[in-house]
């Protein structure tokens, strides 16, 4: 009896097994499984019959009950592989979720809840279902292994992607939302965001705290469907915004653990996959299904009326009039010019200026605007200024001087300076000795003095000279076209300072009362010392 009960036990597995599998089928589809299991019902009732001869013909067997229960059994695998063969049922079989790796002892870490794959002919669900179905799992089971805040953290951020799937798959049912309703629709998934945020406040001395700080600073990511028309960009800011602590955790974990460094590579491609979806299915933002809400309503009283019909007209025979027209005027030859009028000579704008002043075309001639003269370089234009030589205090003024060459400096003290502006074709003379001597934004101009306590300046000057008939220690040259030293035998010692300047030549005296001409380098090379400490210029020699 035990045996009997076990067979028929295993006949109504094998029919709980076959109705379930027929569950959830359209008629088209149970028929063709229908269809196997008759095939297979067909073969076993055949075997059967083979089995019953070979009894007859052994008289001697005994009814085996295990050989029955192992007929059921292959039964049954033989059945379940040709169900299995079909697409329909490969179709409706659900893909059954990768079992993550078992836990530390003890770590009580959450089951991850996940969607079930939804059948739709929507490129954007269908996008974001296979992201969910990679590299989040990917995360996920990664986040498992590792356990602790690092797993209940990665429950949170599953529930921040499950909410945002079902934000995805309302925009590809109904229309955009005006925006108040919705800010309320993506209330939860800010929520769920908000919740990733504060767990990482919360535990701050987690030994996983920089795993903790990657997914906060980046989890923002998934506001990507409130920005446009860049949503793709911002997911990169964000993937980038968390990559500094990923970087701390693969600094510190890299020679520890490997599960990290590949936990840290499985959350930024999982943003960087997110980024990949965004640019290719939503662009410029979320695509909602249908039209706006938000879209202005159409104008009142309809469409404007449409214009009104042309007359009727023969345009064709026109057309050939206008064409017989013109050939026979052009057919006339040198009489067609017998219409024209004759210009006199009074008609002639060139024998008749008067003409000119007419109305359009003709214009009155624009009036010559007189052209500005170019500022020439160093002292410039002199503006009309009354010439001034004059003391104040320590210092003596020479200004705006013209053609002037008996402009003398005398009873000078030591602690004066000669200071000389704008002036052009004029020579300074200064007696005694005095602290230095100043020529500013003069032209053609010359000064000769006996002693300097300090320097004489040339800033800003065209073609000035100098003479010194004692000692000055420094000579400076700043922004000056051509100027003319002459030392004395007593200013051998002297420091020439120049820049921004040409046309440079010191006179030293000989010993016969002539002089040598020495001119001051304008060019200079420099190069790099090697090994590498710094500069050396040198002056380069015009040998041609």
């Amino acid at each position: 009896m035990d045996d009997e009960s076990g067979n028929k036990n295993m006949k109504h597995l094998i029919q709980m097994f076959e109705a379930r599998k027929m569950k959830d089928l359209s008629d088209d589809e149970q028929g063709a499984v229908n269809r196997v299991l008759i095939e297979s019902n067909q073969e076993e009732n055949e075997g059967e019959d083979i089995s019953n001869g070979s009894e007859v013909d052994h008289t001697a067997a005994v009814h085996s009950p295990a050989a029955d229960l192992e007929s059921l059994i292959e039964r049954l695998e033989r059945v379940t592989s040709r169900l299995e063969r079909l697409p329909v049922l490969r179709a409706h079989t659900p893909t059954p979720p990768c079992s993550p790796a078992p836990s530390p002892a003890g770590d009580a870490s959450p089951i991850f809840q996940t969607t079930e794959i939804i059948e739709t002919d929507n490129m954007s669900i269908n996008g974001y279902q296979d992201l969910m179905q990679g590299p989040l799992l990917t995360y996920l089971e990664l986040s498992k292994q590792i356990g602790g805040d690092i797993a209940t953290h990665a429950n949170l951020v599953n529930d921040a992607f499950q909410q945002q799937f079902r934000y995805i798959q309302l925009a590809a049912v109904r229309s955009k939302p005006l925006q108040a309703e919705e800010v309320q629709l993506l209330a939860p998934t800010s929520e769920k965001i908000s919740s990733i945020q504060q767990y990482r406040e919360k535990n701050r001395a987690s030994p996983f705290f920089n795993h903790l700080s990657a997914i906060s600073e980046s989890i923002p990511a998934l506001g990507w469907v409130a920005v446009s028309p860049t949503p793709a960009p911002y997911v990169k800011e964000m993937n980038d915004a968390g990559q500094f602590y990923t970087n701390r955790v693969l600094k510190e974990w890299k020679e520890k653990d490997k599960t990290h460094v590949d936990w840290c590579r499985a959350w930024v491609q999982l943003l960087s996959d997110l980024q990949a979806y965004v640019k290719q299915y939503h662009t410029t933002g979320l695509v909602w299904a249908g039209k706006s809400a938000g879209a202005p309503p159409p104008p009142p009283g309809g469409l404007p009326p449409p214009p009104p019909a042309l007359p009727d007209v023969d345009f064709a025979n026109m057309a050939a009039d206008d064409r017989s027209a013109l050939f026979a005027e052009i057919n006339k030859g040198e009489a067609i010019t017998n219409t024209l009028r004759k210009v006199t000579s009074d008609m002639q704008t060139h024998k008749n200026p008067q003409l000119r002043q007419g109305p359009a075309p003709f214009k009155a001639a624009a009036p010559k605007v007189p052209t500005k003269a170019l500022p020439t370089p160093g002292a410039g234009v002199l503006p009309d200024k009354p010439p001034v030589f004059s003391r104040d205090g320590k210092k003596w003024i020479i200004e705006y001087q013209k053609g002037n060459s008996n402009l003398v400096v005398e009873n000078a003290e030591m602690n004066n300076v000669v200071y000389m502006f704008r002036c052009r074709d004029s020579a300074l003379t200064v007696r005694g000795k005095i602290n230095g001597v100043v020529l500013d934004s003069c032209t053609k101009c010359a000064v000769v003095f006996d002693n300097l306590v300090s320097s004489v300046e040339f800033v800003n000057c065209q073609s000035v000279q100098m003479q010194v008939l004692g000692k000055v220690p420094t000579i400076s040259i700043d922004k000056t076209d051509g100027c003319q030293i002459y030392l004395s035998e007593e200013s051998a010692a002297v420091e020439i300072v120049s820049s921004k300047s040409s046309e440079m030549n010191v006179l030293v005296p000989n010993g016969n009362g002539d002089y040598t001409e020495y001119p001051i380098p304008e060019q200079f090379k420099t190069v790099l010392n090697k090994p590498p400490t710094g500069l050396t210029t040198t002056p380069v020699e015009n040998k041609g």
